[in-house]
């Protein structure tokens, strides 16, 4: 016996809500297997390097919490865009992360805005891990001792003075770019290939200005072999406690250098979310408290959301696109 037109269009109308269930269902249950295998974390820096420790460090207390191998996969080059690059075109399943700092993401792309990504809209913020500033050293003979007399040093003498930092678009030649327009001087850019060679020539007398990260300024400042002036962001260092930062010499450069997750467009909410509260629950830990010590980043590292996070990726591009804009900054 035929079935009726009606009951025909009951049984498809069933159908189509168990198809519709189904189908809403299987993210979820994707989600509720993940990891299912080893996660990679993508880092653009080389083995041994700050940020490379720092990832290893992080990649041990996520792997217990996950009970997954987190594997840390070096690809240094390009000021950042080749890793960057692997994880925006990586699948958004969670399997694969990125642990980068501010100089590789937004100031890398407010410097190259045609690169085949954007960060803001290609990439997922999770949380923020860490945040500190740049500092600004002199060779010992230089003879400014603070900011202001710094700043009449070298509007005295114009075109005297060159500066370094370790290369284009990073985050000392966008901070002496920045105080260029706070402080009206202009000194011409030197880059260098990373922050080692910099040190070695405000020693010899090649150089007497630069910013330099903090971690490997470290041993030089408390040797009396270089001199800082000040340092950017809303903190003091812990390793100098007794320089001031920019802001308190009136100069307000409370913008700072960070590291921080990411995971390609597209990866499910609830994977962002897991995240997110291991990589917070990480940075309470007795561990990673010693390891910041030792990296000579900030002592007290905010727990973010993935919200909070994202604004301060956004915000941070536009500080940086605004001050490469303002001075002309482009690419090799």
């Amino acid at each position: 016996m035929k079935s009726s037109p009606t009951c025909r269009g009951k049984r498809a109308w069933h159908f189509a809500v168990l198809a519709a269930t189904a189908l809403a269902a299987a993210p979820v249950l994707a989600q509720g297997n993940w990891p299912s295998r080893p996660i990679r974390m993508v880092v653009p820096s080389p083995g041994g390097s700050g940020p490379d420790v720092l990832a290893r460090v992080f990649a041990e207390q996520i792997s217990q919490a996950l009970k997954q191998p987190v594997v840390v996969d070096n690809k240094p080059g390009a000021n950042g865009q080749l890793s960057v690059d692997a994880v925006v075109r990586a699948q958004p399943d969670g399997h694969t992360v990125l642990l980068a700092s501010a100089s590789a993401t937004v100031m890398n792309q407010a410097i190259q805005p045609k690169l085949p990504f954007n960060i803001v809209e290609d990439l997922v913020p999770v949380a923020q891990i860490g945040s500190g500033g740049v500092l600004l050293v002199v060779a010992p003979d230089f003879p400014a001792k603070d900011m202001k007399s710094f700043v009449a040093t070298v509007k005295a003498r114009p075109g005297k003075y060159d500066y370094g930092s370790w290369g284009i678009g990073s985050g000392g030649h966008l901070a002496m770019a920045q105080l260029h327009t706070l402080a009206g001087i202009d000194l011409t850019h030197v880059p260098y290939k990373g922050v080692p060679p910099i040190l070695t020539d405000l020693q010899g007398g090649v150089l007497k200005i630069a910013f330099v990260d903090i971690t490997t300024s470290v041993p030089l400042v408390k040797s009396g072999k270089i001199r800082p002036l000040g340092i950017t962001g809303k903190h003091r260092a812990p390793a100098f406690p007794d320089v001031p930062t920019m802001a308190e010499q009136g100069f307000p450069m409370t913008n700072e250098g960070w590291y921080g997750l990411f995971v390609p467009k597209g990866t499910p909410r609830e994977i962002v979310v897991t995240l997110n509260r291991e990589i917070n629950k990480a940075l309470r830990s007795p561990a990673l408290a010693t390891r910041f010590q030792q990296l000579n980043m900030m002592a007290d590292p905010p727990l973010t959301t993935p919200d909070e996070f994202a604004r301060t990726v956004r915000n941070d591009y536009a500080t940086w696109a605004s001050v490469v804009k303002v001075n002309g900054i482009r690419p090799e």
